[in-house]
């Protein structure tokens, strides 16, 4: 009873700051942008047979959306577990148990519905977290900036040999299974069965950890966790009006800093990185992350002018259910564009692509709204928690 108790506490609480759903609704919109041109297998096509209007409207989302929405959705993460680290009032077992949970549901994801997981790597670096806590916010900010900032130092330093045996042993895995150069872009809109399927997502998972590795995307994870994490500890959310000039000057400095960095930013990722990885790696640093920010920053300015606008709670239904929402975009990736579903993945062009994710996102603001009307939890949230305490929790209204 006290565990339960705690919980309906928690949950109250989080209803008097709509903000936080709504920033995590946001945070998916841009996150099903982001991921469904790889759903549809259109990032996988012959760079020739993009159209000019698909390479105008790659350049609009590599500026406006890739990894800005990833950055938004991991400070969102850490702010979240600064909240539970509080609410565990020093109890530190059920925070690591809760890691494990969340690891476990991202190892599902990525071996039975998509390669792209992020929760895996989100639970691994939640698990450090605690070693942060005696540290004062600053502390916590410089060993952000740190984190942040050693990607580039390791692309200088190593480049890409860290993750090499990574790639070797995914390729391994295709030639088992016969996927190759040639049919690795159509393999999944041409599956039949499940387990054609399976065995993409197989090398996939290994190819995930190529990423995490070449990208240092464990590096950049731990940095933006540490950002919220300080965030949640001061309760900014909690009192936006009192931290309207702090919120000016992300908003001001990080579109200032990010908008223009953005911009060589897009040009070398539409050209293959021409100046080589190091220079990317700086271009991305100084403008991804800025404008994270500035749009997080921004979207608070915006509430705080109207609070009870209509737009806030359409965020804000799918954000309260945000975990069960990011899986479920991968479940409708599955259904639509694979072989096994209608099929449609290597048939569409970028534009149709992301007009179905913004269909698939509407639709679940209209399921998330019936959901919530109904039950206190969504339905990954609720398995999450009961895992969690070990024990069954009230699901319904």
């Amino acid at each position: 009873m006290h565990l339960i108790g705690t919980y309906e506490r928690t949950n109250l609480e989080k209803k008097r700051y709509i903000i936080l759903d709504a920033l995590r609704g946001f945070a998916i919109l841009g996150i099903i942008l982001a991921n469904f041109p790889e759903f549809s297998l259109w990032t996988f096509a012959d760079p020739a047979s993009h159209t000019a209007n698909d390479r105008v409207l790659q350049a609009l989302l590599t500026f406006f959306v890739d990894g800005k929405f990833y950055t938004l959705f991991s400070i969102l993460f850490g702010m979240g577990f600064a909240i539970q680290l509080e609410n565990a009032e020093g109890k530190l077992r059920t925070f690591y148990r809760r890691m494990v949970v969340l690891l476990l549901i991202g190892l599902l994801h990525i071996l039975f519905l998509w390669s792209g997981d992020i929760l895996m790597l989100y639970a691994a670096m939640g698990m450090l977290l605690p070693l942060f806590r005696k540290l004062p916010t600053k502390g916590i900010l410089a060993a952000a900036a740190l984190f942040l900032v050693l990607p580039v130092l390791s692309d200088a330093l190593f480049g890409s040999r860290l993750a090499d045996p990574i790639e070797a042993a995914q390729w391994r895995i295709c030639g088992v299974y016969g996927i190759t150069e040639a049919n690795f872009g159509t393999w999944l809109s041409d599956a039949r069965s499940y387990r054609e399927v399976f065995q993409f997502l197989l090398q996939g998972a290994v190819e995930r950890m190529w990423e995490f590795v070449s990208s240092h995307r464990y590096f950049k994870v731990l940095g933006l966790f540490l950002i919220g994490y300080a965030a949640g500890r001061e309760r900014i959310f909690a009192d936006l009006k009192r931290f309207k000039p702090l919120l000016k000057r992300i908003l001001v400095v990080g579109l200032g800093i990010g908008a223009p960095i953005g911009l060589l930013y897009t040009w070398s990722t539409m050209n293959g990185h021409p100046w080589g990885q190091v220079p990317h790696s700086v271009f991305y640093l100084f403008s991804v992350y800025p404008m994270g920010l500035a749009y997080a920053a921004g979207f608070c300015l915006l509430y705080n002018r109207k609070q009870e606008g209509k737009v806030w709670r359409a965020f804000a239904v799918p954000g309260r259910m945000a975990c069960t929402n990011y899986l479920f975009q991968s479940v409708f990736g599955l259904c639509i564009f694979y072989g096994i579903g209608l099929g449609l993945g290597a048939k569409v062009n970028l534009l149709q692509t992301e007009l179905i994710a913004l269909g698939v996102y509407a639709f679940q603001i209209a399921f998330s709204s019936f959901w919530m009307k109904r039950f206190r939890f969504g339905p990954i949230e609720w398995v999450w928690r009961m895992l969690t305490y070990g024990k069954r929790l009230p699901l319904k209204r």
